[in-house]
C-alpha cells in the first residue's frame, strides 16, 4: 500500500522552497521585462544617491555604495531568518570615501574603490582597486590590490569570471577610460590587459560586468550614439574568443541621464544597475534579445 505522508512530504519541501525563495533579494517582487526602481523607500530613497550593488550568489546579502552630499559609504543588508536586516554602513571614512563593491568569486573578499592613499594616513589620491577579507564575522583592514592592477590614473568598478580574471576600467592610457582584464593566477593578479576595439573606442568606457562564464560584458559607454551622459552597451563573446560589437542597450535600459553600475545575479535572473540616483533591475531574460 502507497503512503499517504509521501504527498504531504513533497508538498512541505515544495513549501519550504518557495519560502525561501520568495525571502532573497530582500523580499522583492520580482520585476518583469520593464525595470524598476529596486526597493524603493528601502534602498533607493529620495535624498541619497545609491549605486554600485552586489548580491552575493545566494541572494541573502546586499552590498551597495550611497553618496551623501558628496561623502561616499558602502551599505550591507543581509537576511537573518526571514527578515531582513535593516541597511547599515560598514565602511565609511571622514578623509576617504568608499564605493562600488563587489564580492570574489569565493566570496571571502568583498572589492571596491576608494582614493585611500596605501598608508591609510595621508591625503586622498586617485581611485584604486582595494578589498578587504572577510574574518569570522568581520572584515580584515583594507588592503590595496597591487601595482598590477592599480596605476597613478583612476581606476573604477570590478567585475569578475568564475576562474578569478577581474574585469575593471582604468583611465592610464592618456586620461581615456578603457575596460581591462587581469588573470589571478598563484595568489596574484597578473599584468593588465585592455580589451580590444568591439569594446574599447576613443570614447569613455568604465563600469564593465563580466559574465562569470565570460559569454558577454556589459558596461558603461559615453559615445555619439548615446541618449545621455553615459549609457550601458552590451558585448558577447564569439566561439573564437573574440568579441562582437558592442551595442547600445536601447531605450529600454537608457536614459537621458546617466546609466551605469551593471551587475546580473549569480542565478542568471535578474539585470541591476543605476539610473537617476537609484538602483533599478529588470529580469535578466532581456539579455538574450540583444544576442539576435
Amino acid at each position: 500500500m502507497k503512503s499517504s505522508l509521501f504527498p504531504l512530504v513533497l508538498t512541505a519541501i515544495f513549501c519550504v522552497q518557495s519560502q525561501a525563495q520568495t525571502n532573497i533579494y530582500l523580499k522583492q517582487k520580482p520585476p518583469g521585462n520593464t525595470p524598476e526602481v529596486f526597493a524603493l523607500n528601502i534602498i533607493s530613497t529620495d535624498n541619497e544617491y545609491e549605486f554600485g550593488s552586489v548580491f552575493n550568489a545566494a541572494g541573502t546579502e546586499f552590498y551597495y555604495g550611497v553618496s551623501i552630499n558628496g561623502k561616499e559609504e558602502m551599505r550591507y543588508s543581509e537576511l537573518v531568518g526571514e527578515s531582513w536586516s535593516a541597511p547599515k554602513t560598514i565602511m565609511v571614512h571622514k578623509q576617504y570615501g568608499y564605493n562600488d563593491p563587489f564580492l570574489s568569486p569565493d566570496e571571502n573578499r568583498l572589492y571596491f574603490i576608494s582614493k585611500r592613499a596605501l598608508d591609510g594616513k595621508s591625503e586622498p589620491k586617485d581611485y584604486d582597486i582595494w578589498y578587504v577579507e572577510r574574518q569570522d564575522n568581520n572584515w580584515s583592514e583594507p588592503i590595496n590590490a597591487g601595482k598590477n592592477i592599480n596605476t597613478s590614473s583612476d581606476e573604477y568598478y570590478i567585475s569578475f569570471t568564475n576562474d578569478g580574471t577581474m574585469y575593471f576600467a582604468s583611465g592610464r592610457t592618456n586620461g581615456n577610460f578603457d575596460i581591462y582584464t587581469s588573470k589571478f593566477k598563484n595568489g596574484k593578479f597578473q599584468k593588465a590587459v585592455a580589451l580590444p576595439s568591439e569594446i574599447n573606442t576613443s570614447h569613455y568606457e568604465a563600469d564593465v560586468f563580466v559574465a562569470p562564464d565570460e559569454s558577454y560584458v556589459i558596461f558603461c559607454g559615453n559615445r555619439p550614439d548615446g541618449f545621455g551622459r553615459g549609457d550601458l552597451y552590451i558585448s558577447f563573446k564569439n566561439e573564437d574568443g573574440s568579441w562582437t560589437q558592442s551595442v547600445n542597450m536601447g531605450s529600454k535600459i537608457n536614459t537621458r541621464g546617466h546609466e551605469l553600475c551593471p551587475f546580473v545575479t549569480k542565478d542568471g535572473k535578474y539585470f541591476f544597475y543605476s539610473s537617476n540616483q537609484d538602483i533599478y533591475w529588470v529580469s535578466a531574460s532581456i539579455i538574450d534579445d540583444y544576442r539576435k
